[in-house]
């Protein structure tokens, strides 16, 4: 009993989980002479492949499923290995967890948190509020399959790879002359896993298979051709063992023969052999364990065994393809991809190899698929792949991160199906949590904590430090609203609604007054795992807790409104929500996590939860919020760019909303790594936590295409990593299918799917030059009307494609990007605003230090052309990640700028006329006073100009910062991504001129 359950690593912290209990990163070399093998090319690349078998190692194990039933396949020429799970195989059995201690002692627990009496207050949650048991129940294994072959000595030209693109896994191998091959797959259609073994060589093939597990079983040989393991999920917290199961393995042979005996199956002198593996459960919901488990496994076996090997096959791909087929990536492929998987994770921050961003991103897509289906449980912490009868953390659902991370790509990547699932569990938790609301809180509506199981438990559990956290089922609520914004489907509203109005409902009745500040507020919760004093995390209204509400909120008023009901429950939600406190910067320039400026014990902790409001919610966005968006950015570089496996993930999608594509993709880099994937590419916290595989793979899409604001954002984070790609498939909000070709890192073609008719907002960086929008179907042109430089909106009929494309665009010159009033006269101060807070420079103090429109600026061999404006009118480019065209030969790139509201600094591109890029640094102090350290002050002004025609007697200085450039010609330069526009307290980059000299 060795592996690390969820309250041994609560009680070991962070360190403990990252240090001694886990294994080190692993390690993998590669080889001059590696090729990848023909099956892996036919793929596309998009294959795990490996040149050795797994050993007794499960991370190097390759995962199948069907969403039901669960496979790792360990491929070893001596013995092959298949450990089996059952999706609703769990310790224990139907319980009620709720407490009716805790009604009792809500008011002293909330008068002791208002008291700042935190470490009191958590000892009494946990005498009085914690769930009966006070952990929650474990996903457990079923066993294992094994096939046992003899002796692998002499064994040769061998390859292990599984195939995404018809998710089959393949293990291929010479011995004694004699080529084998064993073909697997599990099969959604037939409801059964099944293996082809073949060689080349007739009577080649002659094994024994037997099962075991560590669960309560027993074997059995039901007939001549078949082998049973039959058994009882395992007891835990006090719960008996409740869930019966039954696993059959059926053989077919062409030549040799084939019996079984006593629980072993024999296979002798075959040529070739279709072994079937079917395995039923008792479960048939968190209520009911009386199911017809061995009818159910029979009836299965004995249905796929009607059908040939070919035909299983040929359903299976077919019914596969059907979701994984809707989107593809392409970013290109190098020589990295010839080494095995194993390799390619070893060396990914050594070498250039963007095809593995493809493979991470499909990965993700293949685990979802084949651990979420229709009728199926959600994926859990691991899936549906776990080998253990306690597996870290439970194996189970976290809701403070882990679930809904695990659904982030289901919408996006255009595999809306596989997020039923969730759905069904939702509709399960407003059951079982209308009765914890009731028992533990006296309220309405229903209530769910940071985990819940396959018994849908939904009180607080492994401590109030970390399981006090009132917002779980709010989070998953709010997941239906954002479902039906992808899907448009009103039926889909309504069957779901009584759940969002239920999650909403319960702090309709729980929020109360926070005496000092007066807002509305939860009490007792938490943010998620984080103390904000010495041992307490519990308090009154994280940040965290008031943003998702907002959205719960909001997602309910809009409902009501499509469906035409409970309009005063609407106006009590709309009323309640702007009671919530507003989210605040603090002391730091951070975004507050708590009401108060506390300080985070744990500077660099894993979890950021109060930037939901960044990603995955759009309440925090650069252009509708920019003093919060840079808010988020402070937050961000405070929490620092380590973490797990998931948190890494989760930041991958944060600075893709920061629209940064190079910090997003270095976060991919940091997780591509021994530490954070296994060598089967499973996501490592360490251990192995499959969140941290889709959360990647949402995070890629949302670099590629954002909705989230009400418009298609196209490529708004796209890496110089990827300078050159094609994606297709992928979905956004208002129910549009998005393809996407770019070059040079710009979109050359966009295509638009969209599901209904109406009008959709097109925001790229071509979308400035000349636009062109067709039907593809008849060159029909659509109605195109210009919103922003970059922000298009067209009128599109339901059905149709239409190809958006930009005719003869030219990348803009620095003053054709000029953007923001830096210059007035003293006579007329009230047309400028250079910082957002109506401040400027004097056109007569620049003219007095040699600045005048039009004029020459030289600097360190650089001859600049001040900008040939007049004053009150755009003169300086805000960095806010463009493409600026600057062109010819020389030794230096200078720019001349300055910074407001700070120092600021950023990265930027050089790209060559030959196409290659070259990333630097652009770094500028304040603007005002000065000259500041940290940069080489070009231009002094003795004084500034104020709004209403006020003069201040400080000096504003503007920089000079020149870049090395290579030997050749440049084309164009890409800003720094630091802020949309200037505002007050929002540190921003202006450029005044752009130069090649030397």
């Amino acid at each position: 009993m060795s592996d690390l359950t969820r309250r041994q690593a609560l009680k070991v912290g962070a360190a403990g989980a990252g240090g001694a209990l886990l294994p080190l990163p692993w390690t993998a070399a590669a080889r001059a002479d590696s090729a990848a093998p023909p099956q892996v090319l036919a793929a596309g690349d998009l294959a795990l492949w490996y040149d050795e078998g797994a050993g007794t190692d499960w991370l190097r194990a390759l995962p199948i499923g069907n969403g039901r039933l669960g496979a790792m396949v360990f491929g070893n020429v001596d013995t092959e290995r298949l450990q089996l799970n059952e999706d609703t195989v769990w310790a224990g059995g139907p319980h009620d967890p709720s407490n009716p201690r805790g009604a009792g002692a809500l008011a002293e627990i909330r008068r002791l948190v208002n008291a700042n009496q935190w470490t009191q207050a958590q000892d009494l949650i946990n005498q009085t509020m914690m769930g009966n048991p006070g952990g929650q129940l474990a996903y457990q294994t079923v066993g294992n399959l094994r096939l046992a072959f003899g002796s692998a000595s002499g064994a040769s030209q061998y390859d292990r790879t599984l195939d995404l693109t018809t998710a089959t896994v393949t293990t291929t191998y010479v011995l004694n002359g004699v080529r084998y091959q064993r073909e697997v797959f599990a099969s959604a259609p037939d409801q059964v896993i099944a293996m082809r073994l073949t060689a080349d060589r007739s009577g080649s093939i002659s094994f024994t298979a037997t099962f075991d597990s560590p669960q309560r079983t027993t074997v059995s040989s039901p007939d001549g051709a078949t082998i049973g393991l039959d058994g009882v999920s395992g007891n835990m917290e006090g719960i008996t063992g409740a869930v019966r199961f039954l696993a059959l393995a059926n053989a077919t042979v062409t030549g040799g023969s084939v019996s079984s005996s006593g629980g072993t199956l024999r296979v002798t002198n075959a040529t070739s052999v279709v072994l079937l593996l079917s395995i039923g459960s008792s479960y048939v919901n968190y209520r009911n364990v009386g199911g017809d488990y061995g009818g159910i496994a029979r009836q299965r076996l004995s249905a796929a065994r009607a059908s040939s090997y070919d035909q299983l096959r040929g359903r299976h791909v077919a019914d596969y393809q059907a979701l994984f087929n809707r989107v593809s990536l392409d970013l290109g492929r190098t020589s990295a991809a010839d080494q095995t998987t194993d390799v390619r994770i070893a060396q990914h921050n050594s070498v250039n190899d963007p095809q593995f961003s493809a493979l991470l991103f499909q990965f993700g897509r293949y685990l979802l698929i084949s651990s979420s289906r229709p009728g199926t449980q959600p994926a859990n912490l691991q899936g549906i792949w776990n080998d253990s009868l306690t597996p870290s953390w439970d194996s189970k659902y976290t809701i403070n991160a882990n679930l809904p991370m695990n659904y982030w790509p289901a919408n996006t990547t255009n595999l809306a199906e596989c997020h039923n699932p969730v759905f069904d569990m939702i509709n399960d938790l407003s059951v079982a949590g209308a009765r914890t609301a009731q028992v533990q809180y006296g309220a309405g509506g229903w209530v769910t904590h940071h985990n819940t199981d396959a018994w849908r438990a939904t009180a607080v559990v492994d401590g109030a430090f970390w399981g006090m956290w009132q917002t779980g089922g709010a989070w998953l609520a709010t997941m239906i609203w954002d479902h039906y914004l992808f899907n448009g489907d009103i039926e889909f509203l309504r069957a779901n609604y009584p759940a969002m109005k239920g999650a909403a409902q319960f702090f309709l009745n729980t929020l109360v007054t926070e005496p000092t500040l007066g807002y509305l507020v939860t009490n007792p919760s938490n943010s998620p795992e984080l103390s904000h004093h010495a041992n307490a995390s519990v308090c009154a209204g994280p940040t965290m807790d008031n943003q998702i509400l907002r959205d719960l909120f909001d997602g309910c008023a809009r409902a009501s409104e499509i469906l035409n009901v409970d309009s005063t429950f609407r106006a009590q939600v709309r009323a309640t929500r702007d009671r919530l406190p507003p989210m605040k910067i603090g002391s730091r320039g951070n975004i507050m996590e708590w009401l108060y400026d506390w300080v985070e014990t744990e500077p660099n902790h894993r979890h950021i939860s109060h930037l939901y409001g960044l990603a995955p919610s759009n309440q925090i966005t650069k252009r509708g919020t920019p003093q919060l968006f840079e808010a988020a950015r402070r937050t961000l570089a405070l929490r620092g760019d380590d973490g797990t496996g998931w948190s890494l993930a989760w930041k991958i999608n944060f600075w893709a909303r920061m629209e940064e594509g190079k910090r997003a993709h270095d976060l991919i880099r940091y997780l591509a790594t021994t530490a954070r994937l296994a060598p089967n590419m499973f996501d490592l916290h360490p251990p192995f936590q499959i969140d941290g595989n889709f959360g990647a793979t949402a995070g890629i899409a949302e670099m590629l295409l954002q909705s989230h604001v009400g418009e298609l954002h196209i490529l708004p984070a796209l890496p110089p990593a990827w300078p050159s790609g094609r994606v297709s498939g992928l979905r956004g909000r208002g129910g549009h299918t998005v393809g996407i070709t770019w070059s040079s890192g710009q979109a050359t073609e966009i295509l638009v799917r969209p599901d209904r008719a109406g009008t959709v907002r097109l925001r790229a960086r071509i979308l400035t030059g000349t636009v062109t929008v067709v039907d593809t179907a008849d060159g029909t042109a659509a109605r195109v009307t210009r919103i922003e430089s970059d922000l298009i909106e067209v009128t599109v009929q339901a059905g149709r494609t239409y190809r958006v494309t930009s005719s003869g665009v030219a990348t803009p010159t620095l003053e054709q990007s000029f953007s923001n009033v830096g210059i007035t006269s003293d006579s007329l101060t009230s047309v400028g605003n250079f910082d957002g807070g109506g401040a400027s420079l004097s056109a007569q103090a620049l003219a007095q230090a040699g600045a005048s429109p039009g004029g020459t600026v030289s600097r360190n061999g650089v001859t600049f052309r001040w900008p040939n404006v007049s004053s009150g009118v755009a003169d300086n480019a805000i960095a806010s990640g463009q493409s600026i065209a600057v062109t010819g030969t020389g030794s230096t790139l200078g720019f001349l700028l300055t910074g407001t509201y700070g120092a600021v600094s950023g990265t930027g591109t050089v790209v060559y006329a030959d196409g290659t890029r070259q990333m630097f640094t652009l770094s500028t102090p304040d603007w005002y006073g000065g000259p500041h350290s940290g940069g080489t002050a070009a231009i002094v002004s003795a004084y500034q100009n104020r709004p209403n025609n006020q003069r201040q007697n400080t000096a504003a200085c503007i920089y000079y910062v020149g870049v090395a450039l290579q030997s050749k010609a440049v084309a164009s330069v890409v800003l720094p991504n630091i802020s949309a526009r200037p505002a007050a307290n929002v540190p921003t980059m202006h450029i005044f001129a752009i130069a090649i000299g030397g």
